[in-house]
């Protein structure tokens, strides 16, 4: 059945702040806009909720289609609904933040987007829209989120070393870690299962790798486990 409505309705749309990890760097994914407004402009990957789809799934697409990213982290951050945040008309958008590792994803140009690219946190373009804001906002979600939930193995590999797990926290939070307390506070946890492998390649002594215990975690969060750094 066909439905008027007598009131103007807000388009909807959404936009992903995509985090990444190198060794040195908190990276966000941003695309460069073929179109207008902010033609060539950078800005986040996103566009508008189609009508048969959820809004999950709309932020899922427009990952896929603009940037090659897909089967990551992905959680809803806010929702943002200035008057004047789109020159087109009135636009609301449902923001989300995700969490991918650099070598699994081999990112592409697509659709609206003339380019892609990684860019450092500290670094970021000017960006389209209110996109610093909602970058903002992400950034403040997962520092807050990585000390009580283990969402930072989503940006490790598989493998990782106890000083990889640090540096990924550091990065993240901006600040370094007393290294023995870290260690101690991480292991006591028993959520990291140490392997029979080693680091290869590295110039120093090649140090244990560990894999975290996604299943043990799943368990112990049931049951009200907090995960504090």
């Amino acid at each position: 059945m066909t439905f008027s409505y007598e009131y103007p309705r807000a388009a909807l749309a959404v936009d992903c702040v995509v985090f990444g990890l190198d060794v040195t760097d908190l990276k966000v994914l941003l695309i460069q806009r073929k179109l207008t407004p902010f033609q060539h402009a950078w800005a986040l990957p996103g566009g508008f909720v189609h009508m048969d789809e959820t809004v999950d799934d709309a932020a899922r697409r427009e990952l896929e289609e603009e940037a090659g990213v897909k089967d990551v982290y992905l959680e809803q951050l806010y929702s943002f609904g200035a008057l004047d945040r789109d020159p087109r008309e009135r636009v609301v958008t449902v923001a989300y933040f995700a969490l991918a590792k650099l070598s699994d994803h081999r990112i592409r140009a697509a659709t609206d987007a003339m380019g892609v690219g990684w860019f450092a946190l500290d670094d970021l373009p000017k960006l389209a829209f209110d996109h610093q804001d909602i970058v903002a906002r992400a950034v403040e979600r997962l520092r807050g989120k990585v000390r009580y939930a283990p969402v930072g193995f989503e940006l490790l590999p598989p493998r990782f070393s106890l000083t990889q797990l640090q540096r990924l926290y550091e990065i993240i939070l901006g600040k370094e870690l007393d290294k023995r307390n870290f260690r101690k506070k991480i292991l006591s946890m028993d959520l990291i299962v140490e392997t029979d492998e080693v680091e290869q390649g590295v110039r120093h002594r090649a140090a244990r790798l560990y894999r975290f215990d996604r299943r043990k975690y799943d368990r112990l969060a049931k049951h009200g486990f907090s995960f504090g750094i």
